[in-house]
């Protein structure tokens, strides 16, 4: 009768111990993911570079023109000179987007 207690001990420890790895692997997977594509375009992998268009500070990939803006930069933009900043930020002809 004690082995079947011990088996169930035993069984009982092994998924405690299952159970803290994978929470463990899963965190370092999080932490790798978003240590490892920080400052990098998740588009293309590139470098991204920081720019100030109109007074306002985003991040800019070189390689496919991904563009990121802060959590009220869009409002700040839109606010201003609405009518020509569209029109000359996305129609560069410097810029090699496809």
């Amino acid at each position: 009768m004690t082995d079947a207690w011990d088996e169930r001990k035993k069984a009982l420890e092994n998924e405690y111990f299952h159970n803290k790895e994978q929470e463990a692997i899963a965190k370092m997977k999080q932490t790798t993911i978003k240590e490892s594509c920080l400052g990098h375009c998740p588009k293309c992998g590139e470098s991204i570079a920081p720019v100030t268009f109109h007074g306002v500070s985003m991040d800019r990939c070189p390689g496919c023109g991904g563009l990121w803006l802060g959590q009220n930069d869009f409002k700040t933009l839109a606010a201003k000179d609405h009518r020509s900043w569209f029109e000359r930020w996305f129609n560069d002809t410097d810029d090699n987007t496809n």
